[in-house]
Protein backbone atom coordinates (compact mmCIF):
# COMPACT_ATOMS: atom_id res chain seq x y z
CA UNK A 1 0.00 0.00 0.00
CA UNK A 2 1.36 3.05 -1.29
CA UNK A 3 1.64 5.91 1.64
CA UNK A 4 -0.37 8.76 1.80
CA UNK A 5 1.32 12.46 1.97
CA UNK A 6 0.11 15.84 2.01
CA UNK A 7 0.59 18.40 -0.91
CA UNK A 8 0.77 22.23 -0.62
CA UNK A 9 -1.06 23.50 -4.13
CA UNK A 10 -1.65 26.78 -6.37
CA UNK A 11 -4.14 27.12 -8.28
CA UNK A 12 -6.99 29.19 -10.24
CA UNK A 13 -10.63 28.61 -9.92
CA UNK A 14 -13.19 28.63 -12.96
CA UNK A 15 -13.80 32.21 -11.91
CA UNK A 16 -9.96 33.41 -11.80
CA UNK A 17 -9.46 33.38 -8.57
CA UNK A 18 -6.16 32.29 -7.16
CA UNK A 19 -6.44 29.44 -4.62
CA UNK A 20 -3.55 27.86 -2.22
CA UNK A 21 -4.07 24.99 0.38
CA UNK A 22 -3.13 21.25 0.98
CA UNK A 23 -4.56 18.35 -0.39
CA UNK A 24 -3.93 14.51 0.76
CA UNK A 25 -2.68 12.45 -2.06
CA UNK A 26 -0.21 9.02 -3.16
CA UNK A 27 1.97 11.48 -5.22
CA UNK A 28 2.22 14.81 -7.28
CA UNK A 29 0.30 13.59 -10.34
CA UNK A 30 -2.52 12.36 -7.90
CA UNK A 31 -2.99 15.78 -5.96
CA UNK A 32 -3.13 17.42 -9.68
CA UNK A 33 -5.44 14.80 -10.82
CA UNK A 34 -7.47 15.79 -7.70
CA UNK A 35 -7.57 19.23 -8.20
CA UNK A 36 -8.62 19.29 -11.65
CA UNK A 37 -11.61 16.94 -11.27
CA UNK A 38 -12.43 19.86 -9.18
CA UNK A 39 -12.65 21.89 -11.86
CA UNK A 40 -8.95 23.71 -10.83
CA UNK A 41 -5.95 24.87 -13.28
CA UNK A 42 -3.13 23.41 -11.62
CA UNK A 43 -0.53 26.22 -11.09
CA UNK A 44 2.07 24.42 -9.18
CA UNK A 45 2.00 20.92 -6.86
CA UNK A 46 4.63 20.65 -4.09
CA UNK A 47 5.06 17.83 -1.03
CA UNK A 48 4.52 19.72 2.24
CA UNK A 49 7.57 17.95 3.58
CA UNK A 50 10.00 19.11 0.65
CA UNK A 51 8.88 23.16 1.37
CA UNK A 52 9.05 22.47 4.97
CA UNK A 53 12.63 21.43 4.25
CA UNK A 54 14.04 25.08 2.94
CA UNK A 55 14.46 27.97 5.25
CA UNK A 56 11.71 28.96 7.17
CA UNK A 57 9.67 31.78 6.20
CA UNK A 58 9.61 35.35 7.68
CA UNK A 59 7.15 34.97 11.01
CA UNK A 60 6.89 31.20 10.80
CA UNK A 61 6.00 29.94 13.69
CA UNK A 62 8.29 28.38 15.66
CA UNK A 63 8.58 25.06 17.12
CA UNK A 64 7.76 24.27 20.70
CA UNK A 65 8.97 21.90 23.40
CA UNK A 66 5.11 21.34 24.22
CA UNK A 67 3.91 20.48 19.83
CA UNK A 68 7.06 17.54 20.12
CA UNK A 69 5.76 16.42 23.54
CA UNK A 70 2.25 16.05 21.88
CA UNK A 71 3.54 14.77 18.83
CA UNK A 72 5.56 11.46 20.87
CA UNK A 73 2.57 11.23 23.28
CA UNK A 74 0.36 10.69 19.82
CA UNK A 75 3.08 8.08 18.59
CA UNK A 76 3.32 6.42 21.59
CA UNK A 77 -0.22 5.60 22.25
CA UNK A 78 -0.63 4.70 18.95
CA UNK A 79 2.09 2.10 18.91
CA UNK A 80 0.52 0.81 22.32
CA UNK A 81 -2.83 0.11 20.53
CA UNK A 82 -1.08 -2.18 18.54
CA UNK A 83 -0.68 -0.09 14.88
CA UNK A 84 2.67 -0.81 13.04
CA UNK A 85 5.14 1.68 13.32
CA UNK A 86 5.51 2.58 10.00
CA UNK A 87 1.17 3.90 9.84
CA UNK A 88 1.83 4.85 13.30
CA UNK A 89 4.43 7.69 11.63
CA UNK A 90 2.45 7.99 8.33
CA UNK A 91 -0.46 8.81 10.53
CA UNK A 92 1.31 11.58 12.46
CA UNK A 93 2.60 12.75 9.22
CA UNK A 94 -0.99 13.85 8.44
CA UNK A 95 -2.22 14.85 11.14
CA UNK A 96 0.62 17.02 12.95
CA UNK A 97 0.05 21.08 12.34
CA UNK A 98 3.68 22.23 12.72
CA UNK A 99 5.53 22.16 9.22
CA UNK A 100 8.97 21.04 10.77
CA UNK A 101 6.90 18.25 12.45
CA UNK A 102 5.57 17.44 9.24
CA UNK A 103 8.99 17.12 7.48
CA UNK A 104 10.56 15.63 10.14
CA UNK A 105 7.43 12.50 10.20
CA UNK A 106 7.32 12.52 6.58
CA UNK A 107 11.24 12.05 6.57
CA UNK A 108 11.62 9.28 9.41
CA UNK A 109 8.31 6.88 6.97
CA UNK A 110 11.20 7.13 3.92
CA UNK A 111 13.87 6.02 6.57
CA UNK A 112 11.20 3.41 7.36
CA UNK A 113 10.28 2.41 4.00
CA UNK A 114 14.59 2.49 2.73
CA UNK A 115 14.62 -0.45 5.74
CA UNK A 116 15.97 2.61 8.06
CA UNK A 117 15.60 1.65 11.81
CA UNK A 118 13.74 3.96 13.63
CA UNK A 119 16.28 5.64 16.16
CA UNK A 120 18.81 6.43 12.61
CA UNK A 121 15.66 8.03 10.96
CA UNK A 122 14.58 9.89 14.01
CA UNK A 123 17.76 11.12 14.42
CA UNK A 124 18.05 12.62 10.70
CA UNK A 125 14.80 14.18 11.09
CA UNK A 126 17.03 17.00 13.03
CA UNK A 127 14.08 17.52 15.88
CA UNK A 128 15.04 19.39 18.67
CA UNK A 129 14.68 16.30 21.06
CA UNK A 130 16.52 15.88 24.80
CA UNK A 131 19.69 13.38 24.66
CA UNK A 132 18.20 10.69 26.13
CA UNK A 133 15.06 10.95 23.43
CA UNK A 134 17.46 8.92 20.52
CA UNK A 135 18.76 6.35 23.74
CA UNK A 136 15.36 5.47 25.21
CA UNK A 137 14.17 4.96 21.29
CA UNK A 138 17.08 2.76 20.85
CA UNK A 139 16.65 0.23 23.74
CA UNK A 140 12.89 0.30 23.31
CA UNK A 141 14.17 -1.14 19.58
CA UNK A 142 16.65 -3.48 20.81
CA UNK A 143 13.98 -4.92 23.21
CA UNK A 144 10.66 -4.96 20.88
CA UNK A 145 9.17 -2.77 23.61
CA UNK A 146 9.33 0.36 21.14
CA UNK A 147 5.88 2.04 22.40
CA UNK A 148 7.03 1.75 26.09
CA UNK A 149 10.12 3.41 25.58
CA UNK A 150 8.30 6.45 23.74
CA UNK A 151 5.96 6.77 26.34
CA UNK A 152 8.71 6.76 29.23
CA UNK A 153 10.29 9.26 26.81
CA UNK A 154 7.60 11.33 26.79
CA UNK A 155 7.03 11.48 31.07
CA UNK A 156 10.62 12.49 30.83
CA UNK A 157 10.02 15.16 28.44
CA UNK A 158 6.83 16.31 30.34
CA UNK A 159 8.56 16.36 33.92
CA UNK A 160 11.68 18.95 32.17
CA UNK A 161 8.57 21.24 30.62
CA UNK A 162 6.77 21.48 34.26
CA UNK A 163 9.67 22.28 35.57
CA UNK A 164 11.13 24.38 33.11
CA UNK A 165 7.22 26.25 33.16
CA UNK A 166 7.99 26.72 37.38
CA UNK A 167 11.25 28.25 36.90
CA UNK A 168 9.99 30.50 34.28
CA UNK A 169 6.98 31.46 36.29
CA UNK A 170 8.63 32.00 39.31
CA UNK A 171 11.52 34.50 37.29
CA UNK A 172 9.06 36.40 36.19
CA UNK A 173 8.54 38.88 39.21
CA UNK A 174 12.00 38.56 40.02
CA UNK A 175 12.90 39.61 36.16
CA UNK A 176 10.47 42.79 35.54
CA UNK A 177 11.85 43.98 38.86
CA UNK A 178 15.35 43.44 37.88
CA UNK A 179 14.49 45.26 34.74
CA UNK A 180 12.37 47.81 36.34
CA UNK A 181 15.39 49.29 39.11
CA UNK A 182 17.87 48.76 36.03
CA UNK A 183 15.93 51.49 34.13
CA UNK A 184 15.46 53.19 37.33
CA UNK A 185 19.56 53.45 37.62
CA UNK A 186 20.13 54.00 33.71
CA UNK A 187 17.57 56.84 34.52
CA UNK A 188 19.28 58.65 36.66
CA UNK A 189 22.80 57.89 35.28
CA UNK A 190 21.49 59.38 32.54
CA UNK A 191 19.51 62.57 33.16
CA UNK A 192 19.57 63.12 36.98
CA UNK A 193 23.13 62.50 37.85
CA UNK A 194 24.47 64.96 34.77
CA UNK A 195 22.69 67.81 35.89
CA UNK A 196 25.12 68.11 39.11
CA UNK A 197 28.15 67.59 36.67
CA UNK A 198 29.29 70.87 37.26
CA UNK A 199 29.79 70.52 41.17
CA UNK A 200 33.06 68.95 39.65
CA UNK A 201 34.42 72.07 38.39
CA UNK A 202 33.40 74.12 41.92
CA UNK A 203 34.04 71.57 44.31
CA UNK A 204 38.14 70.29 43.89
CA UNK A 205 37.51 68.05 47.17
CA UNK A 206 34.67 66.02 46.90
CA UNK A 207 33.87 63.00 48.37
CA UNK A 208 35.08 60.00 47.08
CA UNK A 209 31.76 58.79 46.59
CA UNK A 210 30.22 62.12 45.16
CA UNK A 211 33.27 62.13 42.75
CA UNK A 212 32.67 58.47 41.55
CA UNK A 213 29.23 58.99 40.69
CA UNK A 214 29.18 62.51 39.12
CA UNK A 215 32.17 61.12 36.90
CA UNK A 216 30.82 57.32 36.63
CA UNK A 217 27.16 59.38 34.86
CA UNK A 218 29.44 61.77 33.11
CA UNK A 219 31.44 59.08 30.95
CA UNK A 220 28.05 56.94 30.68
CA UNK A 221 26.58 59.82 28.91
CA UNK A 222 29.36 60.45 27.11
CA UNK A 223 30.51 56.89 26.08
CA UNK A 224 26.89 55.46 26.01
CA UNK A 225 27.61 53.75 22.67
CA UNK A 226 30.31 52.00 23.79
CA UNK A 227 28.37 50.38 26.99
CA UNK A 228 25.53 49.61 24.14
CA UNK A 229 28.27 47.89 22.08
CA UNK A 230 29.93 46.26 25.15
CA UNK A 231 26.42 44.86 26.11
CA UNK A 232 25.16 43.69 22.95
CA UNK A 233 28.96 42.15 22.55
CA UNK A 234 28.47 39.91 25.70
CA UNK A 235 25.10 39.11 24.31
CA UNK A 236 26.08 37.14 20.82
CA UNK A 237 29.28 35.57 22.87
CA UNK A 238 26.66 34.15 25.22
CA UNK A 239 24.39 33.07 22.56
CA UNK A 240 27.06 31.18 20.92
CA UNK A 241 27.90 29.44 24.14
CA UNK A 242 24.45 27.96 23.94
CA UNK A 243 24.37 26.95 20.74
CA UNK A 244 27.45 25.24 20.73
CA UNK A 245 26.78 21.73 22.38
CA UNK A 246 30.16 21.54 23.86
CA UNK A 247 30.63 25.03 25.30
CA UNK A 248 27.09 25.10 26.79
CA UNK A 249 28.27 21.47 28.51
CA UNK A 250 31.19 23.27 30.21
CA UNK A 251 29.53 25.88 31.25
CA UNK A 252 26.65 23.87 32.24
CA UNK A 253 29.46 21.82 33.85
CA UNK A 254 30.88 25.09 35.44
CA UNK A 255 27.22 25.61 37.02
CA UNK A 256 28.28 22.85 39.44
CA UNK A 257 30.42 24.70 41.41
CA UNK A 258 28.26 27.29 42.82
CA UNK A 259 26.66 26.67 45.82
CA UNK A 260 23.06 26.42 45.35
CA UNK A 261 22.32 26.07 41.33
CA UNK A 262 25.98 23.41 41.26
CA UNK A 263 23.43 21.05 44.01
CA UNK A 264 20.89 21.14 42.04
CA UNK A 265 22.20 20.59 38.48
CA UNK A 266 23.95 17.56 40.04
CA UNK A 267 20.39 16.04 40.89
CA UNK A 268 18.63 17.16 37.76
CA UNK A 269 21.61 15.27 35.86
CA UNK A 270 21.83 12.11 38.41
CA UNK A 271 17.82 11.98 38.33
CA UNK A 272 18.04 12.09 34.35
CA UNK A 273 20.68 9.16 34.45
CA UNK A 274 18.82 7.15 36.96
CA UNK A 275 15.39 7.43 35.26
CA UNK A 276 16.98 6.62 31.49
CA UNK A 277 19.53 3.81 33.40
CA UNK A 278 15.95 2.55 34.80
CA UNK A 279 14.16 2.37 31.76
CA UNK A 280 17.07 0.46 29.78
CA UNK A 281 17.01 -2.51 32.41
CA UNK A 282 13.25 -2.65 32.12
CA UNK A 283 13.21 -2.98 28.82
CA UNK A 284 15.65 -5.82 29.40
CA UNK A 285 18.95 -4.34 27.89
CA UNK A 286 22.21 -5.28 29.22
CA UNK A 287 23.62 -3.81 32.16
CA UNK A 288 26.97 -3.10 30.43
CA UNK A 289 24.77 -1.67 27.02
CA UNK A 290 22.64 0.02 29.64
CA UNK A 291 25.43 1.93 30.91
CA UNK A 292 26.67 2.91 27.93
CA UNK A 293 23.42 4.15 26.33
CA UNK A 294 22.77 5.82 29.75
CA UNK A 295 25.82 7.77 29.78
CA UNK A 296 25.10 9.70 26.71
CA UNK A 297 22.12 11.38 28.75
CA UNK A 298 24.27 13.47 30.56
CA UNK A 299 25.37 16.36 29.15
CA UNK A 300 28.72 17.25 31.81
CA UNK A 301 32.01 15.93 30.30
CA UNK A 302 33.53 15.31 33.75
CA UNK A 303 30.92 13.78 34.93
CA UNK A 304 29.90 11.70 31.22
CA UNK A 305 34.10 10.77 31.98
CA UNK A 306 33.77 9.26 35.79
CA UNK A 307 30.34 7.36 34.19
CA UNK A 308 32.84 5.98 31.69
CA UNK A 309 35.39 5.18 34.56
CA UNK A 310 32.26 2.79 36.17
CA UNK A 311 31.08 1.02 33.15
CA UNK A 312 34.92 -0.07 33.17
CA UNK A 313 35.54 -1.12 36.29
CA UNK A 314 31.53 -2.67 36.29
CA UNK A 315 33.08 -4.73 33.04
CA UNK A 316 36.03 -6.37 35.13
CA UNK A 317 34.07 -7.47 38.03
CA UNK A 318 32.88 -4.89 40.20
CA UNK A 319 29.68 -3.92 41.48
CA UNK A 320 27.58 -1.46 40.26
CA UNK A 321 27.00 0.80 43.68
CA UNK A 322 31.29 0.08 44.55
CA UNK A 323 32.43 1.66 41.34
CA UNK A 324 29.96 4.65 41.86
CA UNK A 325 30.97 5.03 45.07
CA UNK A 326 34.10 5.00 43.91
CA UNK A 327 33.76 7.49 41.23
CA UNK A 328 32.05 9.77 43.99
CA UNK A 329 28.96 10.09 41.32
CA UNK A 330 26.26 9.84 43.57
CA UNK A 331 25.10 11.05 47.20
CA UNK A 332 25.12 8.09 50.13
CA UNK A 333 21.48 7.68 50.01
CA UNK A 334 22.30 6.60 45.84
CA UNK A 335 24.92 4.57 46.40
CA UNK A 336 22.73 2.86 49.26
CA UNK A 337 19.47 2.44 46.55
CA UNK A 338 21.59 0.68 43.95
CA UNK A 339 23.24 -1.68 46.39
CA UNK A 340 20.06 -2.65 47.51
CA UNK A 341 18.71 -2.91 44.12
CA UNK A 342 21.76 -5.47 43.02
CA UNK A 343 20.90 -7.77 46.19
CA UNK A 344 17.53 -7.94 45.61
CA UNK A 345 17.46 -8.01 42.12
CA UNK A 346 15.40 -4.78 41.71
CA UNK A 347 17.74 -2.47 40.25
CA UNK A 348 15.55 -1.27 37.96
CA UNK A 349 12.68 -0.37 40.67
CA UNK A 350 15.31 1.36 43.06
CA UNK A 351 16.55 3.43 40.07
CA UNK A 352 13.52 4.96 39.91
CA UNK A 353 13.15 5.84 43.63
CA UNK A 354 16.65 7.24 42.94
CA UNK A 355 15.29 9.46 40.10
CA UNK A 356 12.21 10.33 42.05
CA UNK A 357 14.42 11.49 45.37
CA UNK A 358 16.79 13.61 43.51
CA UNK A 359 13.71 15.47 41.49
CA UNK A 360 12.13 16.02 44.35
CA UNK A 361 15.05 17.09 46.09
CA UNK A 362 16.35 19.59 43.07
CA UNK A 363 12.93 21.04 42.71
CA UNK A 364 12.58 22.15 46.68
CA UNK A 365 16.49 23.46 46.25
CA UNK A 366 15.23 25.35 42.78
CA UNK A 367 12.37 26.95 45.01
CA UNK A 368 14.50 28.06 47.77
CA UNK A 369 16.71 29.93 45.39
CA UNK A 370 13.77 31.63 43.59
CA UNK A 371 12.46 32.17 46.93
CA UNK A 372 15.68 33.89 47.54
CA UNK A 373 16.47 35.88 44.60
CA UNK A 374 13.17 38.43 44.66
CA UNK A 375 14.49 39.70 48.15
CA UNK A 376 18.02 39.87 47.06
CA UNK A 377 17.50 41.86 43.78
CA UNK A 378 15.23 44.25 45.32
CA UNK A 379 18.07 44.52 48.16
CA UNK A 380 20.74 44.71 45.01
CA UNK A 381 18.78 47.81 43.11
CA UNK A 382 17.22 49.37 45.93
CA UNK A 383 21.00 49.57 47.19
CA UNK A 384 22.76 50.95 43.94
CA UNK A 385 19.80 53.71 43.67
CA UNK A 386 20.78 54.36 47.29
CA UNK A 387 24.63 55.09 46.40
CA UNK A 388 23.79 57.30 43.93
CA UNK A 389 21.32 59.39 45.84
CA UNK A 390 23.99 59.66 48.78
CA UNK A 391 26.42 60.43 46.20
CA UNK A 392 24.84 63.34 44.72
CA UNK A 393 23.79 64.77 48.24
CA UNK A 394 27.36 64.02 49.57
CA UNK A 395 28.12 66.21 46.01
CA UNK A 396 25.91 69.17 47.26
CA UNK A 397 26.44 69.32 50.76
CA UNK A 398 30.12 69.45 49.69
CA UNK A 399 29.39 71.96 47.27
CA UNK A 400 27.75 74.45 49.61
CA UNK A 401 30.74 74.10 52.08
CA UNK A 402 33.19 75.39 49.44
CA UNK A 403 30.35 78.37 48.95
CA UNK A 404 30.31 79.16 52.61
Amino acid sequence: MIPVSQFRYKAFSAEGAILEGVVSAQSEREAARQLERRGLSVVSVQSVAASARGRPARGAVRLRQRDLILAFHELATLLGAGVGLAEAVAAQGRSAHHPQLVAAFDGIAAGLRRGQAFSAALEAAGLPLPRYVPTLVRSGEKSGLLGRALQDAVAQMEYDQTVRSEIRQALTYPAVLICAGLGAVVMMFTFVVPKFAGLLKRAEDLPLLASAVLNTGMFLRQWYWVVLLLLAGGAVAVARILRDPGKRARWLEALERLPVLGVWRVESETATWARVLATLLSNRVPLMEALGLAQESVGAPGRRARLDEVARNVRSGVPLADALEEQQTLTATGYNLVRVGERSGELPAMLQSLARLCQEAGRARMKQFLALLEPAAILLIGGAIGVIMIGIILAITSANDVVV
